[in-house]
């Protein structure tokens, strides 16, 4: 995992560092379960592979932070139709990293990141909790998408692993928050 302490001076900050961080937990989860077969797997009808579905939301994120932080560094695009699961992990955990960062100055009072930016088209919003439910928003979706596709493919997730992603307190402690939600994080 790719993360270096940030000092993040509101209780707002501090849960919204470690709610990306345990959803990022959740995408990774699901990229190191699902069966290679289904990783570039044409899915019935024209909808996107799971591999264009995660290069998609890593690539989000990197719009988000280019457009809402413009001071940290964004990470390389990935290629939809040539990226393996392992760039795809790998460039979610650098992407994640960079949310992180932006999440931390945005709610954890600097200055620096004033207006959350999700598109080019879109309208500003303040920041607040509205970004990081937006961001986790458009991520859940692509993991319902990313399941879903699995299972119409014949191969879906074990009940184990789909059991694992909604044991927060166990993600929160991967993620280095040992208290859990609603602890001090």
């Amino acid at each position: 995992m790719i993360r270096r302490q940030l000092e993040i001076h509101t209780q707002l900050g501090r849960a919204a560092v470690q709610i990306f961080l345990a959803n990022d937990r959740i995408n990774q989860i699901l990229i190191e379960h699902l069966e290679p077969a289904v990783w570039k797997a044409k899915p019935p009808g024209s909808v996107r592979t799971i591999a264009a579905i995660f290069t998609h939301m890593h690539n989000v994120r990197c719009k988000w932070v280019r457009l809402t932080a413009p001071h940290l560094k964004v990470p390389r695009q990935l290629n939809r139709v040539r990226c393996t699961p392992r760039q795809a992990r790998i460039g979610l955990a650098e992407s994640a990293a960079c949310c992180v960062e932006m999440l931390a100055a945005a709610l954890g009072g600097e200055d620096r990141v004033q207006k959350f930016r999700r598109d080019g088209w879109a309208r500003p919003w303040p920041v607040g909790p509205e970004m990081l439910c937006y961001m986790l928003s458009h991520e859940a979706h692509h993991r319902g998408q990313a399941c879903m596709l699995a299972h119409q493919l014949g191969l879906p997730l074990p009940d184990k692993v789909t059991s694992a992603l909604w044991n927060w307190e166990k993600l929160w402690r991967d993620c280095g928050a040992p208290g859990g939600p609603g602890g001090d994080s």
